[in-house]
This record gives structure tokens, sequence and C-alpha cells, in this order.
């Protein structure tokens, strides 16, 4: 029996250790770890970007996971190269699941008054993003969240904000926690429920979260 082969993209500002607990049968799948890549340029477009990331996959017909941010990227990853399946977690499918208040942020332009210097603070920044993690976990947000570059936090934010995809991709599972307050489970359908699933799940539901995709693609 031949392994699948999963790659596993992070969320907006993190190293790939997010997915250090997720645990799946070695016999059945093989697990390769994605980083996010400097853009180029503040120009950059999502599409280009997940193009480049696509040079790291090796395999024919990989199953793509990708968290939060992440899960924007794989979903136009699978548009430029054949997958298996695709899994986002802590995620959302069209920029229609998209929370109002992050709109608000996107259309009064207001994520322009952010810090310039991004990167010296950036818990300060992602705060907006990332709500119960900062204040309740605040040594493991510095642990996993890593990218530190303030023109990569820029480009990232505004990618999220002005996703373009107005109909879910096909072939995906999509994971979300109802504690979620980044991406509320009230604006998004088709979704499997994680209970209490904060934004953070992919650490503090890991084993639930593997039970899932087992259950999904075996």
């Amino acid at each position: 029996m031949s392994k699948q082969h999963l790659y596993c993209f992070p969320g907006l500002g993190a190293s790939s250790k997010i997915f250090e607990y997720i645990s799946l049968p070695e016999d059945e799948f093989e697990i390769h770890l994605l980083e996010w890549k400097m853009p180029l340029s503040l120009n950059e477009s999502i599409q280009e970007y997940a193009t480049r990331i696509c040079d790291e996959i090796k395999h024919e017909n990989p199953i793509l996971m990708g968290v939060s941010f992440g899960g924007m990227i794989v979903q136009e990853m699978s548009k430029i190269i054949p997958t298996e399946r695709v899994i986002i977690v802590s995620s959302i499918k069209s920029h229609h699941e998209l929370p109002n208040r992050l709109k608000v942020i996107r259309d009064t332009r207001a994520y322009k008054l952010f810090p310039a210097k991004i990167a010296e603070n950036l818990e300060e920044y992602t705060k907006y993003f990332f709500g119960d993690f900062l204040k309740k976990r605040a040594e493991l947000y510095k642990m996993y969240l890593s990218v530190r570059n303030a023109d990569y936090m820029k480009w990232a934010i505004y990618n999220v904000l002005h996703w373009k995809q107005e109909a879910p991709s096909e072939n995906i599972i999509h994971i979300q926690g109802t504690d979620d307050h980044v991406f509320p489970h009230k604006h998004i359908k088709d979704f499997i429920p994680v209970e209490k699933g904060t934004h953070a799940m992919i650490l503090m539901k890991a084993k639930t979260i593997s039970q899932i995709i087992r259950n999904h693609l075996t």
C-alpha cells in the first residue's frame, strides 16, 4: 500500500511547528511541512505566491492542508496543481465567509493604520487575528509565530482581507472550531465542527483534528 503525501502549510506568521501534535498512521501517511517564503514584493498576488509554494511539492496528487491564511494559500495551490484532497483548518472557503469585523477593517482601510514596525511589535499587530491565543497562551504564541518580517506581515494581512475567491474549492474538507473568534463559524457553511475549538486549535485540539483527518482520508 502506497502512502498518501500530506503537505501542511501554517497560518499567518506561524512556523510549521504548529503541526507537531498532528498524528497520523505512519504506514498510511507521510507528512511534509511547508514554511512561509518572503513575498517578492508587496504587490505579489496570492496566486503568484501560491505558484512559488507549489515548487516545494515533490509528489503527484498530494493532500494539501492549511491553517487560517495558510488555508487560503493551499486552496490557491489546488488551482495550480492536481490534488487528492484539500483540508483547511480554522480558515474560510471564500471571501463571503470573512466576518463583518474584518470586512470593516478592509473597507475602511484601517489595516493601514497598524504600526509601521510590525516585526518589532508583532504581538500588538496580530492580536486582531489570534485573540484568545495571545491573551491566554503568550509563551506558545511567541514560540509558534516566528515570521517577524514587516513586509511579509503587511502583505499577508492585505491578502487575507482582499482574497477574491467567490465559491468554495471542490473536494475540500473544512475543519472549524466552534469558539474561533477570528473566523466565527456562524459565517461559515459546510464544515466539520470541533467543539470548544479556538483559532489555535491545531495545537490545542490536535488529537481531535488528527482523528477527523483519518476518518475522512482512510
